[in-house]
C-alpha cells in the first residue's frame, strides 16, 4: 500500500517562547481535498511550513509521501502557494514560468498547464503589472509546474474577486479528479464547506475537529430562526433562544428548541415574514469549537 500524502506524528513547533503547534497528529490520504480551518495563531501556517521543510520542528515527525519533507520537495512531489509568496520583478510571466519548468525533469506540459490555470493571456505581461488575482493564478501555475502529487495552499483566494474564486476552485476540483492531493488553509469557510472532502479545525496548535463538513456542522447543537420583523422588539427571552441579533429589519435567533421558539413567537403575534430555519453553518461550528478550546 502506498504511503499517505501526509503523516504527522507528535508535531511540535515553537517560535521563541510561543507554542505554535502542540503535539499534532494528522494523516491525509492520497487524493483527498482537505481544508485546514481555525483563527489566526491556530498553527495552520506553521504546520504547512513544517510540511515544506521550511522550519525544523521542536519535536515529532513529518512524512510527505513517505519521505522527509526536504527530500519530497527536492523530488518535485510538493507544490505550494504560500500566503506571502512572491514573484521576481522585472520579468515577464512566460519567462518566470519557463525558468521554473526547466528545473523539473518531467514538467507539466506547457499548453495544458496554461489552460488549467487560466493564464493564457498573461504570458507576455510584466510580473509587476499583474493584479492580485492574476498573481495568484501565476503562483498556482508555478506550484503545479512539476506535476506534484501534493499541493499545499495557504489562503489561496485572498486577493481574488468572486469570479476568480469560482474559477480557482473549479481548477482545484479538476486537479482532485486527476488524483492530486489538495490541502488548503483558508478563512473563507463557505469555500471549505463547498470544496473540501474533509475539514480539520485547529485551535491553539491542536486539532479540535476532523471529518466531513456535514459531520463537523452536526456536532454543534441548535438551529437558527431568521425572519423579518419591523420595529425594535427584542426576542432574547423567547423560549429556547440562546442568542438574538438584529441587522436592520432582519432578526436571527439561535435556539435549542425550534418548535418552542416558533410557538411562542406566533402566540405573541409576530408575523414571521421571510421565515427561515437552518442548522448550524460551518462558521457557527468552527466558532463554537474554537471558543471551547480556549
Amino acid at each position: 500500500m502506498p504511503p499517505d500524502a501526509l503523516a504527522l506524528s507528535g508535531l511540535t513547533v515553537r517560535h521563541g517562547g510561543v507554542l505554535a503547534v502542540d503535539r499534532l497528529d494528522l494523516r491525509i490520504g492520497r487524493g483527498e481535498t482537505v481544508a485546514l480551518l481555525g483563527p489566526n495563531g491556530a498553527g495552520k501556517s506553521s504546520t504547512v511550513s513544517a510540511v515544506l521543510g521550511l522550519l525544523r520542528p521542536h519535536a515529532g515527525t513529518v512524512e510527505v509521501l513517505g519521505r522527509a519533507p526536504g527530500d519530497a520537495v527536492r523530488a518535485g512531489c510538493v507544490g505550494a502557494m504560500l500566503q506571502h509568496g512572491g514573484l521576481p520583478g522585472e520579468a515577464r510571466v512566460g519567462e518566470v514560468l519557463h525558468l521554473v519548468r526547466c528545473s523539473y525533469a518531467d514538467p507539466w506540459p506547457l499548453d495544458d498547464l496554461v489552460a488549467t490555470t487560466g493564464i493564457g493571456g498573461l504570458l507576455g505581461r510584466d510580473v509587476d503589472a499583474l493584479s492580485g488575482g492574476q498573481r495568484q493564478r501565476v503562483l498556482l501555475a508555478l506550484a503545479l509546474a512539476g506535476q506534484p502529487p501534493l499541493l499545499l495552499l495557504d489562503e489561496p483566494t485572498s486577493a481574488m474577486d468572486v469570479e476568480g474564486r469560482r474559477a480557482f476552485w473549479t481548477t482545484m476540483r479538476d486537479l482532485a479528479d486527476r488524483g492530486t492531493t489538495v490541502v488548503f488553509a483558508t478563512h473563507h469557510l463557505h469555500e471549505a464547506d463547498a470544496v473540501a472532502d474533509r475539514v480539520v479545525v485547529m485551535a491553539a496548535g491542536r486539532v479540535v475537529a476532523d471529518g466531513p463538513s456535514a459531520a463537523v456542522r452536526s456536532a454543534v447543537a441548535g438551529r437558527t430562526v431568521r425572519f423579518t420583523a419591523p420595529g425594535a422588539a427584542t426576542f432574547d427571552r423567547v423560549p429556547g433562544v440562546t442568542g438574538a441579533t438584529r441587522l436592520g429589519g432582519t432578526v436571527a435567533l439561535a435556539t435549542t428548541d425550534v418548535e418552542a421558539t416558533l410557538r411562542a413567537l406566533l402566540a405573541d403575534g409576530v408575523a414571521l415574514a421571510d421565515l427561515e430555519v437552518r442548522g448550524a453553518s460551518l462558521e457557527d461550528a468552527v466558532l463554537s469549537l474554537v471558543g471551547g478550546a480556549r
